[in-house]
């Protein structure tokens, strides 16, 4: 009987025993896992972080470029700003202006022109200093942009003139973005004529300008 209890204490404890092994080892995955999750989620969290600053530096940088795009106002000089006289039935005078930078540029409506030291400038042939349509072009690096003076009849062709002062006009009918500057037609040998004449709103090209003058073809 003696026996018997004993061999059914070992066969007890050592069910007990095998129990308890087979407990700590479950505990021991779980807790494998548990960490193998939180270093997944910190990984992912910062995965994320990275992308939403990433997406940041990116929306500054997509900021500053179109910053630096930004076209800015055409300027007058005495050499990028040049006159010629056309003859004939459908005379006139060519207005050209050369962007000269390496960069593109804008224009407004038409030149402000003065001939003669004249208190006003030549009328616009299309609208009014009041009533601008609201012309507005881009001239490309080292480009060009025209407007004409239609002086095909005796009236709009006049006398010749001595000079001529030069304004560019803002977007507003009262801005003026640069100039004055003035050119001497004597200095630079040219001849030209104007009279009680209109000048029209700048043009990408000489085509238009004069068609716009009704003195094209």
């Amino acid at each position: 009987m003696t026996a018997r209890r004993s061999r059914s204490r070992s066969a007890a404890y050592a069910a007990l025993a095998l129990g308890l092994a087979g407990s700590l080892a479950l505990t021991g995955c779980k807790s494998h896992s548990s960490k193998k999750s939180k270093k997944s989620s910190s990984s992912s969290s910062k995965s994320k972080k990275r992308r939403i600053i990433g997406g940041g530096a990116a929306a500054a940088g997509a900021g500053a470029g179109a910053a630096s795009r930004r076209v800015p106002d055409c300027y007058p000089s005495t050499y990028k700003v040049t006159f010629s006289q056309q003859t004939g039935p459908k005379s006139h005078v060519a207005v050209k202006f050369r962007n000269s930078t390496s960069r593109d540029c804008k224009l407004y409506n038409a030149p402000l022109l003065r001939f003669n030291n004249a208190k006003s400038p030549l009328p616009l042939l299309q609208g009014t200093p009041g009533h601008l349509d609201g012309t507005r072009i881009t001239v490309p690096a080292h480009g060009y942009a025209y407007a004409v003076i239609p002086t095909n009849t005796a009236a709009t062709k006049g006398t010749e003139q001595k000079s001529v002062t030069i304004d560019f006009m803002g977007i507003s009918a009262s801005s003026v973005t640069h100039g004055p500057v003035t050119v001497n037609f004597p200095e630079k040998r040219l001849h030209i004529s104007v009279g009680k004449s209109k000048v029209t709103n700048w043009s990408s090209s000489i085509h238009g300008a004069q068609l716009a003058g009704g003195v094209g073809n």
